[in-house]
């Protein structure tokens, strides 16, 4: 699956004793599209904190001539609103819990050896990033192939392989920060008790693996999306190590500034009238740059589509509704952006790693699935 240069991490603000932490345990994080810009939260000022009100649903918020606009009607109209800000504030709770998990852990094993806490945490980064080896010609080559369309004009592989090189190496010094925190707290039984309610998502659409599996993935995605195309590496790995076990159901969520992503949905599910969805899926996540109403009827040739078949059922916008159901069935559990994955009701947003997609798997198999 391609690498994207243009692809960045989010920034989390934490007291200025813990910033390298913070900024070390970000580093391990991916967004989705589209991206959001980062927030920063404020330390506890010398304020005074409001404990929250019960909210009643009746409760007039506005009023013109003899209509009543209640609490219940906004809520309504900003239900995917609201969801998105109750799923923000619950993973900035918990992320700000395993930070000060880190940082009391990091506290320890400095003291062990006479260093601050950044100090260590710095050391260990150093030592890490210094033992990753040297990416291979090949890795190059293909971050370079990947992205050659984002290039300066005029560049060469040559001329940007120091920044390729830095690139690779960013991720890869990802992976050994995530490791070195992971580490620790697997030492410490760390345990995140705060948990996200579970989302009730219909399974319907083109699946992979058994029906009555213990864990069953819906995706929310698009194939416009650079972000989509990378978390399936993460969506391979998991179907390959937990054959069997894990079902996957792929619904769409074109994003609107990406022009091309609704067809190209339609497309997947015309190929799916044929039994293709998959093949079809490969070829587009492989073409996100061509995706094109043309472009679509060249890939269905290319997967071994009926072709009048196809393009009968693509002109004529025949599974149009079936995608404008999905991004309304996506708004409505407050999907805002790709992609999104509920793993047996539970969110995980983003092109997450493996890693990310194997701890809730983990601990779901370990609750009986």
């Amino acid at each position: 699956m391609s690498k994207s240069l243009s692809m960045t991490v989010p920034h989390l603000t934490a007291s200025p004793q813990g910033a390298l932490l913070v900024a070390a345990c970000a580093a391990v994080f991916l967004l989705g599209c589209p991206k959001k810009d980062d927030a920063s939260t404020g330390g506890g000022g010398g304020g005074t904190v409001l404990a929250p009100v019960a909210e009643n649903p009746n409760l007039p918020v506005a009023k013109y001539n003899d209509v009543t606009i209640t609490l219940k009607m906004v809520d309504d109209k900003i239900g995917a609103q609201l969801k998105q800000l109750e799923k923000q504030k619950l993973e900035m709770r918990q992320k700000a819990a395993e930070n000060m998990v880190i940082e009391a852990l990091a506290k320890v094993e400095a003291a062990k050896v006479g260093q601050t806490d950044e100090q260590w945490v710095k050391a260990q980064i150093d030592a890490a990033m210094a033992a990753l080896p040297q990416p291979s010609d090949a890795e190059i080559q293909k971050v370079w192939d990947d992205n050659k369309a984002q290039m300066p004009a005029g560049a060469t592989l040559e001329q940007m392989r120091p920044q390729i090189v830095q690139f690779l190496q960013k991720d890869q010094g990802g992976d050994a920060v995530r490791k070195l925190f992971d580490g620790m707290k697997a030492r410490a039984n760390y345990q995140l008790l705060l948990e996200e309610p579970r989302v009730v998502v219909a399974a319907t659409g083109p699946s992979r693996g058994p029906a009555d599996a213990k864990i069953t993935i819906v995706e929310f995605s698009d194939f416009e999306c650079p972000f989509c195309g990378k978390a399936e590496d993460s969506v391979t790995q998991v179907m390959e190590k937990y054959a069997g076990k894990v079902r996957i159901v792929f619904r769409h969520f074109p994003l609107s500034f990406h022009p091309n992503a609704p067809k190209a949905a339609e497309a997947s599910m015309c190929a799916n009238e044929q039994g293709k969805f998959w093949e079809m899926h490969k070829v587009l996540f492989a073409n996100r740059a061509a995706l094109g109403v043309e472009d679509l009827k060249k890939h269905a040739a290319t997967v071994g589509l009926d072709a009048a078949k196809f393009n009968e059922c693509l002109d004529g916008n025949k599974m149009k509704a079936v995608v404008d159901a999905d991004t309304k069935a996506g708004g409505d559990v407050g999907v805002t952006g790709t992609p999104a994955f509920f793993i047996n009701g539970k969110l995980l947003s983003g092109a997450q790693p493996f890693s990310e997609f194997e701890k809730v798997i983990e601990a779901e198999l370990k609750k009986g699935g």
